[in-house]
């Protein structure tokens, strides 16, 4: 029902084709046909033999376009990628849930020692997305992989774990827990993905919860690079020195302070792209009228 009328259809008992719309002889004249959407006998049988014609098009160019022969080899190994990476956030995730019952807030300080090796090797592994995405394997946009990825990677390999004064510190934690509680919801949507499932809940949450997620875990990062720039600064790890004639000290924390800076600027890539696949999957459908 709109302002300027009201619109009813009306479901045949029996499926065939009525000599005349209304019962009376004369139309009343409240009742207006839809002549846009008008089909007589003659105009169904187009309709169905262009639709015929349309799915034999169809069959017929997929008939002429060659398969890839190594589909299911490549489904299979992003299968078996998402599945690994599942497990290990996953482990990584219940281990440090497990213990912050069992501990309370001391398991905060010695995060790093019983979870690092595994996010070490999840955390290498992801380069594998910047490889598929080059290589033609998976179909998405460079540029937000190459942020996350090597981000990441930033803070676990020289943050954290550069320097052991930072891997007793409670902010591991947190980011450890934030950056688990992403992928136990992409890796599996991606994995059942592979193999043409999709779960509508689990569809949900892997475009929802990076909302309040992603700035946490930037957030958490953001105070692990501030930490880490007095470490860095007292215990010359990583600093340089430029050759003669300038012979210049350059400390780490130069490079930490640089990155603070693009820590707050590239993220945003990251939720741009997120934004419009939120939109994309969860955004409402437009239908067709016929």
């Amino acid at each position: 029902m709109t302002q300027r009328q009201l619109n009813i259809t009306v479901k045949k008992e029996e499926s065939h084709w009525w000599e005349r719309l209304t019962r009376q002889e004369k139309r009343p004249l409240f009742l207006a046909p839809d002549f846009d959407r008008w089909l007589d006998e003659s105009d169904a049988e187009m309709e169905l033999r262009a639709k015929e014609e349309e799915r034999i098009n169809k069959i017929s160019l997929e008939n002429r376009v060659p398969r890839d022969p190594f589909r299911h080899l490549k489904r299979g190994y992003l299968f078996m990628y998402n599945l690994v990476q599942f497990l290990g956030f996953s482990w990584i995730f219940v281990n440090m849930t497990v213990r912050l019952f069992m501990l309370g807030k001391d398991s905060f300080f010695d995060t790093f020692y019983t979870t690092a090796d595994m996010m070490y090797f999840c955390q290498m592994l992801a380069f594998m997305e910047i490889v598929n995405t080059l290589i033609g394997l998976v179909r998405a946009p460079i540029l937000p992989i190459l942020v996350q990825v090597c981000g990441r990677n930033f803070v676990l390999f020289l943050v954290l774990g550069g320097v052991e004064e930072m891997q007793s510190k409670a902010v591991v934690f947190f980011v450890f827990y934030v950056w688990s509680m992403v992928e136990i919801f992409r890796y599996p949507f991606y994995m059942l993905s592979c193999i043409d499932i999709e779960w509508k809940a689990l569809t949900w949450i892997r475009y929802s919860i990076w909302i309040p997620l992603y700035p946490l875990g930037l957030l958490a990062e953001a105070v692990s690079v501030i930490q880490a720039i007095p470490v860095f600064n007292s215990t010359g790890r990583f600093s340089f020195m430029l050759p003669h004639p300038l012979n210049i000290t350059i400390p780490f924390s130069v490079f930490l302070q640089l990155y603070l800076v693009l820590l707050f600027l590239g993220p945003f890539v990251n939720f741009r792209h997120l934004y419009k696949q939120r939109k994309r999957h969860l955004g409402p459908k437009k239908r067709k009228v016929h």
